[in-house]
């Protein structure tokens, strides 16, 4: 016989209860998803049809939007198809299956982040060693370790509200399952799992954020003595950089690093680094960099010549 956790239905309310306003939702939605797909999966292909892929930082930019492109596909579809309804029910393994993606995908992102932000490093710093410390053998330990640090995350996570018993109201006032809104349906005391999630998912995310933005602080600080050519070169691979990294770290804090309690803003936070953070992703690295605007112009061109043959 099924526990009674796995027969719990949860009622998510959605962005809206209007109609009107839900058709709007749906039309934005299915564009954010559309363009966050089409960008990140143009990053990857553009990278990997090209020379860039022959340097590391690019490896790590497109792995950066495969994770963008699959935690994309977590929530947004169902999401999208949800805001046609005014009733959007989940089963329990359908939304922890969710919950897990979630969070495998973000764990793996912010230790891939970290790992972009050291390839910076020994790139500004260290030039002359560069080849040395950022071998294929690094680059694919450091991918390695973004995706078993993710699982682990994920798993640690899931094992925990898995268990929880869900004997009360289910309804959900969200758009998407997650582990505060969650956790706050649990007819047990959860103020010891409240503290476990604000430290394996909080914490961790300020405790990186701050790693990251001192990181960056140490990087800048010898351009001074550069030339100027140098500092514009190195300032536009940083500072693209540096804003994904605040698109992506400061929700997170905000999300996780405080007591499992509904807020208004909720759900506007959680739409910005479900859809929109993957939809700015290729925007971020593209626009200001050169070399992947030449790299793209190449393969629609040479998409171009052999559909013309």
């Amino acid at each position: 016989m099924q526990d009674r956790e796995r027969d719990t239905d949860f009622v998510l309310l959605g962005l809206s209860q209007n109609p009107t306003m839900q058709k709007m939702i749906f039309v934005v939605l299915l564009i954010v998803y559309i363009v966050s797909t089409v960008g990140n999966v143009l990053t990857m292909v553009t990278i990997k049809a090209s020379s860039l892929l022959e340097s590391p930082g690019y490896y790590f930019l497109a792995h950066l939007s495969f994770i963008d492109a699959c935690y994309s596909c977590v929530n947004n579809p169902k999401v999208i198809v949800d805001s046609l309804y005014v009733k959007k029910i989940s089963p329990f393994n359908e939304c922890m299956m969710p919950i897990f993606g979630e969070h495998l995908f973000s764990g793996a992102n912010i230790i891939l982040l970290t790992a972009m932000a050291y390839d910076h490093y020994v790139a500004i710093c260290k030039p002359l060693h560069y080849t040395t410390l950022m071998n294929w053998q690094v680059c694919d330990l450091l991918i390695g370790v973004s995706w078993v640090g993710g699982f682990l995350h994920a798993t640690i996570q899931i094992l925990f509200i898995i268990k929880l018993p869900f004997c009360g109201p289910t309804v959900i006032d969200h758009f998407m399952c997650d582990l505060n809104p969650s956790l706050d349906l649990a007819c047990t005391d959860t103020h010891t799992l409240v503290l476990f999630v604000a430290a394996n998912s909080g914490f961790i995310s300020l405790l990186n954020f701050l790693l990251l933005i001192g990181c960056y602080a140490v990087i800048l600080h010898p351009l001074k003595t550069q030339s100027l050519e140098a500092q514009q070169k190195a300032l536009s691979a940083c500072v693209s950089h540096i804003t994904a990294v605040v698109f992506f770290f400061l929700p997170c804090i905000f999300e996780y690093l405080r007591p499992a309690t509904s807020l208004p803003i909720d759900k506007a936070i959680a739409v910005f680094y479900t859809m929109i953070k993957t939809m700015l992703t290729p925007l971020i690295y593209t626009l200001r960099n050169d070399q992947m605007k030449n790299a793209i112009r190449k393969l629609c061109s040479r998409k171009a010549t052999s559909g013309d043959q």
